[in-house]
């Protein structure tokens, strides 16, 4: 092809311009890909929450090198993600936390201070108890279905009673099992045939329900892989009836007969006024085979995650709705070092295990001591999905924590007016920094705890600290007038203690 004298002219020029856009576009590219290799991931991330019924925070292996029970794949959630060692339910028992998580309050600006429905009667009656988390309330799976995602449920619900109620009608797509009980206590409970009115198909013969559970969970979060999604899954475990599958009974049944020591404590330990018979021994077979039955489960799960290429881009958080049974029912388990268990405000009843796992934020292996709560999931979800919300809520955006800074928070709460089937008394606590000080609402007695030197809750300094007995007395009282809380009432012409 021939040139004009005028085209062989502009050539150079062209091949002058040519070079100079090539050494432009290197020069930029290295940037760009650095950006993308920062944060490859979509910026809509998938949410999985594990909410494990009754697990003691020293009944997994991250948080108890000596734990009796086996829990490899909560263990390796930990050891990817970040561990919480000061983290709290928002209630020493169940439906109240529950509540919580779903809506970033504290239960008490509701009046669901108690497991729905608790009716125990002690000393004087309990506080007025709404039996029900309210339908004005926005759900987290409310919000973020309203954002595009596919959301889904599956396990104990024990938030109302009637299917106004269920999970179904309070923003979740699907529900597996969910309803008002607060057990598996229909049809062979954690065996097939379940008879759960929320389980439309059954299972075969000698199915067992968490390992059904996640099933449904892994097949979910399969299906909606392309989409974001929230699969929250509320094991029925290890609450009771104490069932396990034989063949882990077994397995440690062997294993707790070469394990000497006494299993409870003497008469002598007091807990509360009254003295009780406290589990100090992890021995349980039963109970040690519905731990890693459950581990098992959420493996299967966690599984998914990878098979479905969504792992990288899905925030984990597992935790439990109260702390450890160990002073009632069976006492399956210890929660030493700490004092009491589910149904009391001491630090066994209301710290739990809390794992995050977030990618791109939590450094594999991490470990936090900032103290979180059970209200800290819904602000923390909506700031992950880009979500701002219009109305008050109590928790906080976990994020600074996640990234090894402090949170800044001023205290935490738990106001529990109720005498608990445990043998827990009423009171109400407050945390602020290391200082623990709790409050009983029989007669007003209070009692300070150093956690930092005082896991166990053993040496009260409020005798010797008055002046931070009533600093943080104040505090709680204020908080007490901002929720609104409710307080025993009369009983047989006796009045009890007031704030």
């Amino acid at each position: 092809m021939r040139h004009t004298r005028y085209e062989t002219k502009l050539q150079p020029m062209r091949d002058r311009l040519y070079y100079l856009l090539c050494c432009i576009v290197l020069a930029i590219a290295p940037v760009e890909w650095a950006s993308g290799a920062e944060d490859p991931k979509p910026t809509t991330p998938n949410f999985v929450v594990f909410l494990v019924d009754d697990l003691g925070y020293m009944d997994i292996g991250a948080n108890n090198p000596n734990c009796f029970y086996e829990t490899p794949n909560i263990d390796g959630l930990a050891a990817s993600g970040m561990r919480f060692t000061d983290g709290y339910a928002a209630n020493p028992v169940c439906s109240p936390t529950r509540y919580s998580l779903m809506t970033g309050k504290y239960p008490s600006r509701v009046d669901a201070t108690n497991w729905f429905s608790g009716k125990r009667i002690g000393n004087f009656r309990n506080a007025v108890l709404r039996d029900e988390m309210p339908l004005e309330e926005i759900t987290l799976a409310q919000m973020l279905k309203e954002q595009g995602y596919a959301t889904f449920f599956a396990g104990k619900w024990h938030l109302g009673k009637g299917e106004e109620f269920y999970p179904q009608n309070r923003g979740f797509d699907i529900n597996i099992g969910g309803f008002f009980r607060g057990g598996p206590y229909t049809g062979n409970k954690y065996f097939s045939p379940f008879k759960n009115p929320q389980m439309k198909v059954d299972s075969p013969p000698g199915d067992h329900l968490p390992d059904r559970l996640a099933r449904e969970t892994a097949n979910f979060i399969k299906e909606n892989k392309d989409r974001p999604f929230l699969a929250y899954l509320s094991f029925y475990s290890v609450h009771t009836p104490l069932m396990g599958r034989p063949d882990l009974v077994e397995k440690y049944k062997t294993r707790a007969e070469a394990i000497d020591g006494e299993e409870f404590a003497d008469e002598e330990q007091v807990y509360g006024d009254k003295p009780r018979r406290v589990r100090i021994l992890q021995k349980h077979a039963v109970y040690a085979a519905m731990v890693e039955a459950m581990d098992q489960a959420v493996g299967k799960v966690l599984n998914q995650l990878e098979d479905s290429g969504v792992a990288d881009n899905t925030v984990v958080f597992f935790t439990s709705d109260n702390g450890g049974l160990s002073t009632s029912e069976g006492s399956p388990t210890s929660n030493l070092p700490l004092r009491g268990g589910k149904g009391w405000v001491y630090e066994g009843g209301i710290r739990e295990p809390w794992l995050v796992r977030y990618p791109g934020a939590t450094r594999p292996g991490s470990v936090s001591s900032e103290p979180i709560s059970s209200i800290d999931l819904y602000a923390t979800v909506a700031a992950a999905a880009k979500i701002e919300l219009q109305h008050k809520i109590d928790g906080v955006d976990l994020m600074p924590a996640l990234r090894g800074e402090q949170l800044g928070r001023d205290a935490l709460y738990w106001h529990y007016p109720h005498y608990s089937n445990q043998g827990g008394i009423p009171g109400g606590a407050i945390r602020v920094g290391d200082y623990k000080l709790i409050e009983r609402y029989e007669d007003g007695r209070v009692h300070l705890y150093n956690l930092a030197d005082d896991v166990g809750e053993a040496n009260d300094l409020a005798s010797e600290q008055p002046q931070r007995v009533n600093r943080m007395r104040r505090q709680l009282h204020d908080w007490y007038q901002k929720v609104d809380a409710k307080f025993l009432r009369e009983k047989d012409g006796r009045t009890p203690w007031r704030p």
